[in-house]
């Protein structure tokens, strides 16, 4: 069994050294493509330990499923999740309901004695898309907690709630508009004091389906012949609006996302295949686009949406970095 040690702090920036991690395990450590050591990766079983893992947000817990998903996807077999020595953190992931989502895509045991039974604050916990009336419930279930969150803890409008709920409908769909395969979602607040001083709504979405790339291939691969790539799919959705759809208006979700998230001041990046595409805002320094990366089959998008601050005079969120 190779053992492959996920990273102790497990946020986005971690998941692409927790894939890079799994492509080593499973003979390739190239970001794309197959190659001749592909051939013995069905005899694989894989560990994905993370017993070392002392903190974990939205993007990190998805990036662990999708990293099982990868090696199921890869081997035939489901990978075994070990998960944290910590009691708390182990307990966290219990009540994000992190536990249970992976038993759709890994072997994985109870937490051994979590601390603390209360039920988790986060705006939402995982929870699995698989068709629209898992989205319709998903919003209904966070009305509530999302004008707690964003009036109270983020300074956002009462207004905002329901624009929150049509974005939180739109990047669900998503999933069910492009992956052809299941999803799931997460948000959770948290008091980002390092860098930002203040509190940033996290939002992560995705799924292990055709990513961008497969999804647009059909219609609009061939206009960009040589140059058809992940980064170039992203591109064209993200800055161009293309979709796979020929009437015009339908598969404009990615847009309106875009709009209403630059409108809040927050950063929204998609990740898909071996490419990561990003709306930037002033406090944030990553790069726009990046290429090259590890493989994640299907479609993963974080939107970070910050707490507006004493500058804001009107809107809310033209925040700072964590």
């Amino acid at each position: 069994m190779k053992v492959v040690a996920v990273p102790p702090t497990l946020g986005e920036e971690a998941v692409d050294e927790l894939l890079e991690a799994v492509h080593q395990a499973l003979g390739s450590a190239g970001p794309a493509g197959r190659t001749d050591a592909d051939s013995a990766s069905s005899e694989l079983r894989v560990l994905l330990d993370a017993r070392r893992v002392r903190w974990v947000d939205p993007p990190g817990m998805l990036g662990l499923l999708g990293a099982a998903r990868l090696v199921h996807l890869r081997t035939g077999h489901r990978a075994r999740i070990h998960l944290p020595e910590s009691r708390d953190v182990s307990g966290y992931l219990a009540r994000m309901n992190l536990v249970a989502a992976a038993r759709a895509v890994a072997e994985i045991d109870d937490p051994p004695n979590p601390r603390g039974g209360r039920p988790s604050d986060a705006l939402l916990e995982v929870t699995s898309i698989a068709e629209n009336r898992d989205v319709h419930q998903l919003v209904e279930h966070v009305q509530e907690r999302a004008g707690a969150i964003l009036s109270r803890t983020l300074g956002y409008p009462m207004s905002a709630v329901l624009q929150f709920s049509v974005l939180l409908s739109e990047v669900c769909g998503n999933i069910l508009e492009h992956a052809d395969a299941p999803g799931w979602v997460a948000a959770q607040s948290y008091h980002w004091e390092r860098r930002l001083g203040r509190h940033v709504l996290v939002v992560a979405v995705g799924d292990a389906g055709v990513g961008f790339r497969g999804s647009l291939a059909d219609r609009h691969a061939g206009r960009y012949g040589a140059r058809w790539s992940d980064a170039t799919a992203l591109e064209a959705a993200f800055i161009h609006g293309i979709t796979r759809f020929p009437d015009q208006g339908r598969g404009q979700g990615i847009q309106q996302i875009r709009r209403q998230v630059r409108r809040w001041g927050g950063l929204i990046s998609i990740r898909s295949g071996t490419a990561r595409i990003a709306d930037v805002p002033e406090w944030d320094d990553r790069p726009p686009l990046q290429e090259g990366l590890p493989e994640l089959p299907g479609a993963w998008i974080t939107i970070i949406l910050p707490a507006r601050g004493p500058q804001d005079p009107s809107g809310p969120g033209q925040g700072g970095s964590p």
